[in-house]
């Protein structure tokens, strides 16, 4: 096991303005399994956000339909919806790093599937509608259980800093990632960027491969419905958890246009410009990230997230209504950022609150909170659109967002007050399992 650093002296010195905006590297200086975790998920959700690209564009050629490109997510949310229980229940009672390998394996065996799929000479409409249902079985087993490892590869006062890196990471795949699908997919066909996507996955295995094993708590039980339950009954008795869901799902619902963006770019330029729609709140994420050191001295989690959903909505408004391209991009960027920075706070507030005996039952339920929003969001601005126009849909639905986000802390006082210096955080104690069987 490798040494831990000892951190005192930092800790006791006085940080000056700029050390504040610095996100903090210690997790990935002191823990050798979240640096493998890390550089695996890097590289792997970069080829899969190639294929995010990919994928609706493939769907919007072969049927010209934006209500059909947002049905798509509708697919992945009901599997994921039927299947995150029993994800969040496997979490909490297997080894989680090989429940995420599997997953990750077969994960690379649809993008192979898409990729002779794309190079037949007539593609298969219906096959792409499939294996996005495989993707919401195979994201609701996996997710759970990649959730539930955070709290155990650092150290509790690590977690902000964790969750920050993790949006880095993610964000850098999501600003490159979809910029060089439309790139690839332009120049060599959808087939190529597929095949792009089955590399990746193969260094993010061969990174869970060599990770230590991340074993259930020492009080797990077998997988049964009553457990299920159990983690729902606990869901449903913390408003701070409620609160979390209740806002994001608001926020995604209303004000998630990614399911118009084939529209917007076919009268644009075509698919690179399709690229630089999905990276723009990429950029945002990756900017709030980089700068989100200061995020650690914030305690009232609760109107952080509440503060975040509504500046979304309102990014969203100013996209819809954006003269050009450019300031289009701009609010994208803002839009992104808040996302983040709502993302960040929820996921503090859920790691310091939820005993690891249940953190990947809760991870199930959080994965519904968070696919739900956006999956069911891009269904009804595809179905609005298709009503109305682009415009109205967008526009309509940031002033819902922001409606609703309001709505709900008002509804919601005890997640509004949140604050973490008045709340006692779940025992760290799925950490000093790991550490002993390391050890």
């Amino acid at each position: 096991m490798i040494p831990e650093d000892d951190d005192s002296l930092t800790q006791r010195a006085p940080r000056r303005w700029w050390q504040l905006a610095m996100v903090d590297v210690k997790p990935l200086r002191r823990h050798r399994d979240y640096r493998l975790l890390y550089i695996g998920r890097f590289v792997s959700y970069f080829g899969s956000m190639v294929t995010t690209v990919a994928f609706p564009y493939q769907v919007y050629q072969l049927t010209h339909s934006v209500l059909l490109v947002g049905f798509l997510g509708v697919i992945e949310f009901g599997a994921i919806l039927v299947f995150s229980f029993v994800g969040g229940a496997l979490a909490d009672a297997r080894d989680r790093r090989s429940l995420v390998l599997v997953s990750e394996a077969a994960l690379m065996v649809c993008s192979l599937v898409l990729a002779v799929n794309a190079g037949l000479g007539r593609p298969q409409a219906w096959l792409l509608f499939a294996i996005a249902g495989a993707w919401g079985v195979l994201d609701a087993i996996q997710r759970p259980s990649l959730d539930a490892m955070l709290p155990r590869l650092v150290d509790r006062e690590e977690l902000a800093a964790a969750a920050a890196l993790n949006s880095i990471r993610g964000n850098i795949g999501m600003i490159l990632g979809p910029a060089l699908g439309g790139v690839l997919i332009a120049s060599f066909g959808l087939g190529a960027t597929y095949i792009f996507d089955v590399g990746t996955f193969v260094v993010g295995l061969a990174c869970l491969w060599l990770m230590h094993a991340v074993p259930p708590p020492v009080d797990a039980e077998r997988p049964s419905l009553r457990r299920a339950v159990e983690g729902l009954r606990y869901a449903w008795s913390r408003q701070e958890l409620l609160g979390t869901y209740a806002v994001d799902i608001i926020a995604m619902f209303f004000g998630m246009p990614f399911a118009l963006f084939p529209a917007i770019a076919q009268g644009l330029g075509g698919a690179r410009v399709l690229g630089l729609l999905y990276a723009a709140p990429a950029a945002g994420f990756l900017l709030f990230s980089l700068t989100s050191g200061w995020t650690s001295h914030v305690h009232r989690h609760g109107m952080g997230v509440v503060v975040a959903a509504v500046a979304w909505g309102i990014a969203i408004i100013g996209f819809g209504l954006a003269p050009n391209l450019a300031t289009a991009l701009s609010f994208l960027v803002l839009a992104g950022a808040a996302d983040m920075m709502s993302g960040l706070f929820r996921s503090v507030i859920w790691n310091q609150t939820i005993p690891d005996s249940l953190r990947g039952r809760l991870a199930g339920i959080e994965m519904i909170s968070y696919t739900s929003g956006p999956a069911l969001g891009n269904f009804e601005a595809g179905v609005v659109a298709s009503i109305f126009n682009l415009r109205v849909s967008i526009v309509s639905g940031g002033v819902l967002c922001v409606v609703g986000c309001v709505l709900c802390a008002v509804a919601l006082p005890l997640f509004r007050a949140y604050d973490a210096r008045l709340y006692g955080m779940a025992p760290d104690h799925g950490r000093q399992n790991v550490k002993r069987e390391q050890e």
